[in-house]
Parts: C-alpha cells; sequence; structure tokens
C-alpha cells in the first residue's frame, strides 16, 4: 500500500519539494486539481500554482500533462504499458505514452505476472500498477488490454471487388483486416502483418509469407507466432553448443555405472531422453534403485550463451509434428540424450526403498552410464503381459509395485484426464487423433520420477541449498466455497469445516457409478484446483499429496530441472574439472540465482503457461482440420462449459471444445444457472449441464482457428420474440439472455458480413 501524504493545512504555495512528494506518494492521480485540494489552495494561490507547476515542467521535474502530473523519469501509479522484450522468461514492458522529452527515454519495466493469468507476449497491452523497486520499476498487470499493434497473423483473402483482407487465424478475432499492401502475397497464403493507418484509414501491410496455412507443419508454425515462442538458434548459442558437446566425459572423476542394465522407457516417437531406471532385491523385501538423468548442468554452465538462451526459452516445446526445444540438437537430441550403447554424463540418484515403498535412503553422485535399452512404453508392457520380461525389467515392475502401495496409502488426487494424441504419416498429414492409452508402464516410470523429484527436495533442504520446488498450492477458500454451491445444486455434499486432501475427492469420486455423473464431478473438482508453478519457499505439492517437491528428472526440456542440478553439485561438491575455453568454469548455481530465486521461477513458470497455451491451440487446430471433411455428422458429446449465449461441448473419445450458441436450441426461452453451470429452459425445463453426454451435429469446423461448432441433430430455430414491454418474471441470482442477432437468412450478424474470412462463430470461453 502506498503511504498517503500528509494532509496537515498548508499555508500558502507549496515549496517545488513539497509538490514532488505529493505527486510521488499521492494514492490518485495527482492533476493540478488534487495538488490545489491538498494543498487547501484559492483563488490567486490556483494561478500561481499553475505557474509553478509550469516551471517545473520546464525545468524537468515534472511532466507537463493537465490531467496528472507525475515526476520527470517516473510514472503513474497505474499506466498502460507495452510488452517489448521477453528477458529469459520475464515480460519487459514500457509506457505506452512517453512525452517528457525526446532526451529521456521511456522506463523499462519488470512485469511481476501473477500465477494464474496467461503469459504475455511481445507486443501485448496491459493495464498496470507501478512502482519503483531499488534503481529500477516493477509493473503488477491489472488486465490485458485489445492489441492496438504489433505483428499480425492470418490468411490473405481478396474480395470480388479487388479489395485484400487479413483474416485471423485466432479464434477469438473475429474480424478481417483490410490489408493496404499485400507484399507480394498470393490469395490464401499464411502471412505476417503489421498494422498501417489508425481509425478509419486503419489497414494491415504484409511484411512476411509463411506460405500455405493448410500444409503440414503450418499449426505449430501459427502458434510458435502467436506466442512469440523463440525458435530459432543464434548463432553464438550453437557455436557454443559445439564446443560443449566436445567436453571430456571425467570417467575417472565420476561414478561408474555402465555395468547396469539400466533402461530408458519413453514414448515410441521420443525426440530425447532424459531418464532411465534400474532396480534390484536388496534382500530384506525392498530394492535398491537408480533414477539415472542427463547431466545436462555439465555441458549448460551459469552465464553462457546456451545458459542465457535457456533462460529465455525456460523449457521445450512439443508439438505434433515438431519439437521446439530449449536446448540445440546437438545436446537435447545427441551428447545428453540417453541412448543405447553409448557412454553418457548422468547425475545418479540413488534409492533405498522398504518392503512397504517408502523411500529410506538416498543420495546423489555424478556417473557415467551405458544404457542397456531404450524401450517403448507399449512394447515394455507388452514384455510384461506376455511373462517374457528379462530380468531387469521385472525388477523394475516389482519396485514399482511397492512404490505404487505407497502411493495409495498417500492418496494423491486421481483424475482420469484423457490425454489426446495426433498421429501423423511421413507426409505430416494426420492419420490419426486418438486419447493415449494409459499403461502400467507410464506408471512405473512416473513413480519412478516422482521418488526421485521427491528425493531431490529433501537431500537439498538437509543440505540448506537453494531449492525451486513445484507448487500446487491446495484449492483457495473461494473456489471450494463455488464447489461447494455447486455440488448443492446436484444434490451432492462437500462440508468445509472439514480437512480438505485429495483422498476427499477420490473417494467422493469412486462412489459414483455412473459414467457422465462422474465426469460432471470430475470436471467439478478440475476447475477447483490451484494452478502448478515454480517458486523458492516450499508450499507442498497438493495434487501429489507431498510435503516437499522439486523437479529433477528432465533438465534437457525443462530448465527447473537445470537449476535444481546445479544445486545438487553445489550441495554435494560435485564439480567436476574446469574446461580449457570459452566455456564458463563452474556448474553450480550463478550467484544472481543463488541471491534471486524468485526471479527466474517466476519466468520459468511464465514460459511454461505459454507452452501449455501453444501445445494445446495446435492440437486443437489438428482436431479441427481432422474433422473439417465430416461437418454435417452426429457425434457423441459431453458438455465441458456452460455460459450465458450457450455451452461448450467436446467428443467423447477426440476432444475439440465446440460451442452450441443458446439462439440455435430452438424457440425456447434458456436461463444460466450459474451455480448449477446448466442452461435451464423456463417453459419445458430443458437442462444442458456440464458433464451431461449428448449426440451433436458438427456445424463447422475451421483448421485455421481451431474453432469448432455444433448444433442439435433435430436442428435449431429463432428464440421466440417477446411483445414489447413483456418480460420473464425475474429470479434471484439469475438472468435470462438472449442469443446473438441474427440477419434475415439467419445468420449471426458478427463483423461486417460479406468480408472474406469473417470467422462466423464465437470463440472458446476459458473455463
Amino acid at each position: 500500500m502506498s503511504k498517503r501524504p500528509n494532509t496537515r493545512k498548508f499555508q500558502g504555495l507549496p515549496s517545488k519539494d513539497q509538490v514532488l512528494e505529493f505527486i510521488k506518494n499521492a494514492d490518485g492521480p495527482a492533476g493540478k486539481r488534487e495538488i490545489a485540494k491538498h494543498f487547501r489552495l484559492k483563488g490567486q494561490e490556483k494561478i500561481a500554482l499553475k505557474a509553478l507547476l509550469k516551471d517545473m515542467a520546464e525545468e524537468g521535474l515534472i511532466d507537463g500533462r493537465k490531467s496528472a502530473f507525475h515526476r520527470m523519469g517516473g510514472l503513474p501509479k497505474v499506466t498502460v504499458l507495452r510488452i517489448v522484450e521477453i528477458d529469459e522468461g520475464e515480460p519487459i514492458a514500457i509506457p505506452e505514452s512517453w512525452q517528457p522529452d525526446d532526451a529521456t527515454p521511456p522506463p523499462r519495466l519488470r512485469v511481476i505476472e501473477r500465477k494464474k493469468q496467461a503469459a504475455l507476449r511481445k507486443g501485448d497491452r496491459i493495464l498496470a500498477r507501478t512502482e519503483e523497486a531499488g534503481r529500477g520499476w516493477i509493473a503488477h498487470p491489472m488486465k490485458k488490454l485489445p492489441s492496438e499493434d504489433g505483428a499480425m497473423m492470418g490468411v490473405l483473402e481478396v474480395d470480388k471487388n479487388g479489395q485484400a483482407w487479413l483474416a485471423p487465424v485466432d479464434k477469438k478475432i473475429r474480424h478481417s483486416t483490410k490489408v493496404s499492401d499485400r507484399g507480394g502475397a498470393e490469395p490464401g497464403q499464411l502471412v505476417l502483418a503489421e498494422p498501417a493507418g489508425r481509425g478509419r484509414n486503419a489497414s494491415a501491410k504484409v511484411t512476411e509469407v509463411l506460405g500455405d496455412p493448410l500444409a503440414p507443419k503450418s499449426y505449430s508454425l501459427i502458434a510458435i507466432h502467436k506466442f512469440g515462442i523463440p525458435h530459432i538458434f543464434p548463432q553464438e548459442v550453437l557455436d557454443e553448443a559445439q564446443l560443449a558437446a566436445k567436453l571430456p566425459l571425467h570417467e575417472d572423476k565420476r561414478e561408474d555405472l555402465r555395468d547396469l542394465p539400466i533402461v530408458a522407457i519413453d514414448p515410441a516417437d521420443a525426440r530425447d531422453h532424459d531418464d532411465a531406471i534400474w532396480a534390484e532385491p536388496d534382500g530384506k523385501g525392498g530394492f535398491k534403485a537408480l533414477v539415472a538423468i542427463a547431466d545436462v548442468s555439465y555441458y549448460v554452465r551459469p552465464g553462457g550463451k546456451l545458459d542465457r538462451e535457456a533462460r529465455k526459452r525456460g523449457n521445450s516445446v512439443y508439438f505434433p509434428d515438431r519439437v521446439v526445444p530449449m536446448l540445440p540438437e546437438v545436446l537435447s537430441a545427441d551428447v545428453c540424450s540417453l541412448k543405447q550403447d553409448e557412454d553418457r554424463a548422468a547425475m545418479a540418484c540413488h534409492l533405498a526403498i522398504n518392503a512397504k515403498g517408502q523411500i529410506t535412503d538416498w543420495h546423489f553422485t555424478r556417473a557415467v552410464v551405458r544404457i542397456h535399452h531404450n524401450i517403448a512404453y507399449e512394447d515394455a508392457q507388452a514384455s510384461i503381459d506376455a511373462d517374457e520380461a528379462p530380468e531387469h525389467l521385472q525388477n523394475l515392475w516389482g519396485a514399482w509395485k511397492l512404490l505404487a502401495s505407497a502411493r495409495d496409502d498417500r492418496d494423491p488426487l486421481d483424475l482420469d484426464l484423457p490425454e489426446r494424441r495426433v498421429v501423423l504419416n511421413e507426409q505430416g498429414q494426420i492419420e490419426e487423433i486418438a486419447v493415449r492409452e494409459r499403461l502400467d508402464a507410464h506408471r512405473v516410470v512416473e513413480d519412478f520420477m516422482i521418488a526421485a523429484n521427491v528425493a531431490a527436495a529433501k537431500a537439498l533442504e538437509s543440505k540448506v541449498q537453494p531449492i525451486v520446488y513445484r507448487i500446487h498450492e491446495q484449492p483457495t477458500r473461494e473456489k471450494l466455497i463455488a464447489l461447494r454451491e455447486y455440488f448443492d445444486a446436484i444434490g451432492k455434499k462437500l462440508a468445509l469445516g472439514q480437512v480438505i486432501t485429495p483422498g476427499l475427492f477420490n473417494r467422493m469420486l469412486k462412489d459414483i457409478g455412473d459414467p457422465a455423473e462422474k465426469a460432471l464431478v470430475m470436471e467439478a473438482v478440475l476447475r477447483s484446483q490451484t494452478q502448478a508453478y515454480y517458486g523458492p519457499q516450499n508450499a507442498g505439492h497438493f495434487g501429489l499429496a507431498l510435503g516437499s517437491y522439486a523437479h529433477f528428472t528432465s533438465p534437457i526440456r525443462r530448465y527447473a530441472d537445470l537449476l535444481v542440478h546445479r544445486a545438487l553439485v553445489d550441495g554435494f561438491g560435485l564439480e567436476l574439472p574446469a574446461p580449457k575455453g570459452r566455456i564458463p568454469d563452474s556448474t553450480g548455481l550463478a550467484e544472481r540465482d543463488r541471491a534471486d530465486l524468485g526471479k527466474i521461477a517466476d519466468a520459468i513458470s511464465v514460459t511454461e503457461r505459454r507452452a501449455m497455451e501453444a501445445e494445446r491451440d495446435t492440437v486443437d487446430r489438428y482436431v479441427a482440420a481432422w474433422l473439417s471433411s465430416r461437418v454435417g455428422e452426429v457425434f457423441t458429446t459431453r458438455i465441458t462449459g456452460v455460459q450465458s449465449f450457450g455451452f461448450f461441448a467436446t467428443i467423447v473419445g477426440l476432444g475439440g471444445d465446440g460451442l452450441v450458441p443458446i439462439s440455435t436450441l430452438g424457440r425456447e426461452y434458456f436461463r444460466h444457472d450459474e451455480g448449477a453451470r446448466a442452461l435451464i429452459g423456463e417453459d419445458s425445463g430443458t437442462k444442458y449441464a456440464v458433464g451431461d453426454t449428448l449426440e451433436l451435429r458438427l456445424g463447422e469446423a475451421n483448421p485455421l482457428t481451431g474453432a469448432l461448432k455444433f448444433e442439435l441433430p433435430e436442428g435449431g430455430g429463432h428464440q421466440k420474440v417477446r411483445p414489447r414491454g413483456e418480460r420473464p418474471a425475474p429470479r434471484k441470482g439469475r438472468s435470462f439472455k438472449k442469443g446473438p442477432r441474427r440477419d434475415k437468412q439467419g445468420k449471426h450478424q458478427v463483423g461486417q458480413r460479406g468480408r472474406p474470412g469473417n470467422i462466423r462463430h464465437q470463440g472458446r470461453k476459458k473455463k
């Protein structure tokens, strides 16, 4: 909270220092009126104040605005900012309007993003609260504002009059933009453009032609540009990666684990291999186990060009057709990747698992390993199911059964959330979209990784080292109250006086036999959860029911894990001889990270959200492309969200959310019951609620935006029109909503009709 200015009675005109102090500490706008009121000025004193403020502006002490002044070089308490750079995952912004004088550059503000907001990108505009921090400025976003300029992506289309338009590829944008300069682009091509002109003369100028929007790899390319994901490595980074790849392993300084039959179990299409596992009975009913992780910290050192680029990216981004790696491929797909029959540098986590599945001891070493076998999940599972598995696989399953028993005792949150899998052929075309099968082999690897992550967190705590925790806080009271109200609406109970644990939700789901009802409750529980993030202050992991948890097992693709590795190097004294040449010496934590681990933790939390949004956005486009040839077919769907303007449904077993506008539900009025998350027919009582399963016809599928639109199989109709002045009786806490306006042909009036590329649908709302 800002300090309130002193409100004592002032005599006469204030000094320049007093005015500056008031402007600095004012809670709201500091205009001439507020200054005069604060200093109790009247009559001639107000005229004198005007002259004083003019003098101060000419002296460069304050800016020259009449509505609200601020100190020269300072900022208003609340102002509009524009993101101009993403520095190591952290947005940097400048004031959108900056007019002190030509010689004073605008201040650069570090933007502190909120954990739950969508990741900001270069060019975004925000309304933010500003404050000075040390010698710099920081900004706290209040809300994201509509974009007025910056790069635009779309498909060039030309109408019958020869006018070119930029049709959007973002389903949240419903209008095409007039193109004043085609830049050599042909109709139907995917292009990048920049704004040209303002107001009525606003248009777009094509700056780059990207090619066929429906060609293989275009969908991920759209997401890369849309979300501002760095995807081209500077040459200096590639050069340093080549140098790092030639570093000696120092086998004599590492623990030699090459004789152990360590296996890496991964997806069949894995691009890199971070982790490998091994176990054998300890003769006491438990197991000795090993989790070997690529020793990325040996190759990517603090302060180097590789490190700066990895911090900027924060993580790898995985699309169906490509991966945008955190590290250059010579490291991510080769030297650091744990490949069969190749000597590799590893960080080894040694675990002791007792007969109850509890981890009783752990220690960490730097090792050299030679992977015995790279095996796909499906192949490992088939070997186990056929009783043909070699001893080293049988040992892994034996150790896992103990870990699984301990996990069941812990009772972490168990939500059955299917994952969509896009299968492409060699030409990059869609071959199949299906739900990824969930095997015991997946659980084996997951439980070994969780055990290693817990061991890493506790080991660093024991060494009093800085830790980047993976944090998942328990649901907020506000979300729990909303969940209780929803449960009340569907006849279920949730007492908030009890301790809220993951097991509470698990028992609730276990008692539900009907699949549709279970999906409904599972959706509600999922909505109540907070978003996981990285941070230096431990707050536990609610979903996994763990007190201490850190990401250790994927340093090839997550910068958070690399930071944990560096802390382990420091804590366990695992530094290796310094290399000769242009590569930094240390493989431990940098001093800047030790001093402010929260800064980089916030930054990589943002890049993680950015990657998730981009990956989901791309899969939506692939699903829409897959369905574009099946428009008119009827599918079994499940309602995933309800709003006042309609409801969203997803195809069971396939995914892809689509809107059913309320205006297509017939002539009856439907009211939105927010508590029950349902639309309810006023006359018939017909109800469309989250979790309901129903048959819907696919009306539209737009691959460019990823948007789908559904309709009732029997078709919709106009809502009936009531006589002027006649309204339904209001009900407490509920509102009546009409659908979108229609033209004479019954089409939605969205944007200006007749312009090419207009998307006649309402975009998917975030839930």
